[in-house]
């Protein structure tokens, strides 16, 4: 708009209206409209334009990055790995004594609201490890079962709260540890009505409270440390003024991880803030010139080993000492894996707008860094999506660059979009989709790119999740697919929560975000600086991704390559990160091995949990706009079987405005989604046993399905999908229920209840024939009501259940 206000100023100035024939003043009008109109024109086609985001480029920025200490150092006593000719077990943290634990942790928090508590939380559940969280009150909470003990970790989110525990309680715990070699993690919080300095209640230990300390580093010598890389320091003042140091008196104690307080530099000739002296003296680990932060109890004292530490997650350094200290305390039953697979997908090759697309010497150094990132991650190759509708559609040296895409295609690996980058869930029509993957497919085979991962990515994540049956089909018949990738399931955010799932044969992977976007192209144009994208790098977000998840498949887009090339700019920067800070093993494997790889560490996520798609906006932007909520059902009958809940469906029905699923020809009048297999058939096909109401405010659907009361996986799975539905269940005297099941099974003339009476049925134990005690399980476990509406109510609200 500024153009135009040039001119029709340039204009009044020359064109006096006083003067100005009408006829003058409508061709002037019209030149004007005709400027801002291929003004306009212009801004739409080249967006960038005009706005200083294309700009000159002097040089792209180089990462600054670097490891001070030989990564083969290992100090005297402490192995890396088996190569230093030490078992595993020193890595591993395993031992060889019988472990009467199992591999769950107990989070003792003050409230469920507290934010330390939560960060625990949510490491936990980064690093998919089990736990139970628990108020630190009065009661404990059974900590064995039989002769085995409940949990391999105790942690503590207040040292306060361990210490002022009742005498019963205390020595209850202790004694577990001991007898079951469970280890104890302690956060000791600062709060403004802490003592500066104080001795802990019971131990010969003291602590300095709400000081600022800078110049973090490791000890190398700990036994504690295993992702963790010693030899390195964090220089600088460390976040937050709240930290705690422990100061020791005793032999039991050795420090993990020290500082120094801010502003004091000392006469310690060890002190290294820039790491470049090599290894320091154990003895300077312990000294009074250093702050423990992180401490170890190794149990020399009173039988308990135990890792203290100072401050929270505020500092990215604890999160990774968390981890060790897991591992450590549990021998090694819950440990992170310390290789991590990394696949740089690299979307919408071809398809930038002119303007911010690769150039030829973008390329080059793409294919550069490419060969040169094989130092730190083995076999590195980027994975590279195109739609070849757009190719050769940029700036003449743009187009270049797509050419030189072509001539170094043997260098990358790649994998298909749609032809047209078009978004799958807006197609019903299978033949639609096909024909968009045909063309891609032939433009792969015209331009020689080798296309055999059996590998896609839908635009946009569109027809992923929520599923689009229509495009898993005709990726099956097209491209032989066998795997995809979303960030979209179960939500985008939390990113610590989403999984994969295997639908219809196609193995579908968690995927990640760097940090990097479309939009983000100029390093001084960073959404919240340079600065933030150096936080996301260095412990940051981008970080803790490739720490917390074995397997991480990053996308990024063809113009975070070009301008200034942030994307080879961040990856490099993030592998040195790891490569300095921790023992992690980077390497890259195609897609299809990816897959293996995950189900093989995660079986469990194989079956997906479909969950309402109009609760996410995201996901109903991405839905078929022929789909609606309206289509599920309001409320649902859930049984148990032989309680009346066949009569209740008829009575139901014949209400004018209330409408029941549709009959299955298997299973009559239930649709059984929830409780089988029928589960594995997906969202479209439940919603297809469903009419469409015709208004949905005075309208109700329901489903009756009496086996959904006792299935285990039933009350997770309908919540997911159905968490504001009303449940209806009847309950009769389970003794009658049982025996109307008998009677039920008898008149199918089932072998086994013909063959036995009621009560023998009732009263088989465990040395009967197996058809006998299933039959006699099938009678009683369902009259287990209590039992079972305790699932259900952890899922609904008692007020939804009637």
């Amino acid at each position: 708009m500024r153009l135009g206000g040039n001119l029709i100023s340039l204009w009044m100035r020359h064109l006096p209206v006083k003067k100005c024939h009408p006829t003058k003043l409508i061709s002037g009008l019209l030149c004007v409209c005709l400027c801002a109109m291929v003004y306009l024109g212009y801004k739409a086609s080249y967006p960038y334009a005009g706005t200083g985001v294309i700009q000159t480029r002097t040089e792209p920025p180089v990462p600054s990055i670097r490891c001070h200490v030989n990564k083969t150092y290992v100090p005297r006593g402490r192995a890396k790995s088996p190569r230093m000719g030490v078992p595993r077990s020193a890595v591993d943290h395993k031992t060889d004594d019988r472990l009467r634990i199992d591999n769950q942790i107990l989070v003792l928090v003050e409230t469920q609201y507290s934010q330390l508590g939560q960060d625990i939380v949510a490491v936990l559940e980064a690093n998919k490890m089990k736990f139970k969280m628990e108020a630190a009150s009065k009661t404990l909470p059974y900590l064995t079962y039989m002769d085995k003990g409940r949990y391999g970790v105790i942690i503590f989110e207040n040292l306060e709260a361990y210490v002022n525990m009742d005498m019963w309680n205390r020595q209850l715990l202790d004694k577990y540890c001991r007898e079951y070699k469970v280890g104890m993690i302690i956060f000791s919080k600062s709060r403004e009505d802490s003592l500066l300095s104080a001795k802990v209640q019971g131990f010969p230990l003291y602590i300095n409270s709400q000081l600022q300390l800078r110049d973090f580093e490791m000890n190398p010598y700990s036994q504690v440390l295993r992702v963790t890389r010693a030899g390195e320091v964090w220089s600088g003042t460390l976040p937050g003024d709240d930290w705690t140091v422990f100061i020791a008196n005793h032999s039991t104690y050795e420090s993990v991880a020290v500082a120094r307080l801010n502003g004091h530099q000392g006469n310690d000739p060890d002190h290294d803030p820039d790491g470049d002296h090599g290894p320091k003296s154990k003895d300077y680990y312990m000294n009074s010139a250093t702050q423990t932060t992180v401490i170890h109890d190794m149990g020399k004292f009173d039988g308990v080993k135990r890792i203290l530490f100072g401050n929270g997650f505020k500092f990215w350094l604890n999160r990774l000492l968390f981890l060790d200290s897991i591992s450590f305390l549990s021998h090694g039953k819950v440990s992170i894996p310390l290789e991590r697979y990394i696949l740089v997908d690299v979307d919408d090759i071809f398809v930038g707008k002119p303007g911010i697309r690769m150039k030829a010497h973008d390329v080059n150094a793409m294919v550069s860094a490419q060969r040169s990132w094989r130092q730190y991650v083995d076999n590195f190759h980027f994975n590279l999506g195109f739609s070849g509708r757009y190719f050769h559609h940029g700036h003449p040296d743009e187009d270049e660059g797509d050419t030189q895409l072509l001539d170094k295609k043997d260098e990358f690996w790649w994998f298909p979009h749609m032809f047209s980058h078009s978004q799958p869930h807006m197609f019903e029509n299978v033949t639609t989709l096909q024909d968009e993957m045909i063309l891609n497919q032939q433009f792969s085979e015209k331009n020689g790119i080798a296309v055999n991962g059996q590998y896609a990515v839908a635009p946009h994540h569109s027809g992923v999740y929520p599923v689009h049956d229509p495009l898993f089909e005709a990726w099956k018949s097209v491209w032989k697919v066998k795997v995809t990738s979303t960030e979209e399931y179960p939500h985008l955010k939390p990113p610590r929560k989403r999984r994969g799932f295997v639908y219809r044969g196609i193995k579908v992977l968690p995927r990640q975000t760097c940090g990097l976007f479309t939009h983000t192209l100029f390093i001084d144009r960073y959404p919240g600086g340079r600065a933030r994208l150096e936080a996301n790098i260095r412990g940051g977000a981008l970080f803790q991704s490739i720490l917390y998840n074995p397997i991480n498949i990053f996308m990024t887009h063809m113009p975070n390559f070009a301008n200034d090339r942030l994307a080879l700019y961040t990856f490099e920067s993030v592998f040195k990160f790891v490569q300095c800070w921790t023992n992690l093993e980077m390497k890259s494997v195609p897609p299809i091995q990816l897959s293996d790889l995950y189900f093989n560490m995660y079986p469990e996520e194989k079956n997906p949990i479909w969950q309402d798609p109009c609760n996410d906006k995201r996901h109903l932007a991405i839905w078929s706009v022929n789909k609606t909520c309206d289509r599920l059902p309001r409320f649902l009958v859930i049984g148990p079987q032989k309680t009346g809940t066949t009569a209740l469906y008829t009575f139901l029905a014949m209400h004018p405005a209330i409408y029941s699923n549709y009959p299955s020809r298997q299973t009559f009048e239930e649709v059984q989604f929830f409780s089988g297999n029928n589960y594995l058939k997906g969202l479209d096909w439940y919603m297809s046993f469903f009419p469409l109401p015709s208004n949905a405010s005075s309208e109700f659907l329901f489903e009756k399905s009496a086996t959904y009361f006792d299935k285990r996986h039933v009350p997770e799975r309908a919540a997911a999908l159905l968490p504001k539905a009303r449940l209806i269940t009847i309950l009769i005297s389970p003794a009658k229920r049982a025996y109307s099941w008998y009677q039920h099974i008898r008149a199918h003339k089932d072998p086994t209840a013909m063959k036995y009476t009621f009560y023998e049925v009732i009263t088989a134990g465990s040395d009967a024939e197996r058809s006998l005690q299933a039959l006699s399980r099938r009678c009683l476990i369902p009259g287990l009501y209590a039992q079972h509406l305790d699932k259900w109510l952890s899922h609904y609200k008692a007020k939804q259940v009637v």
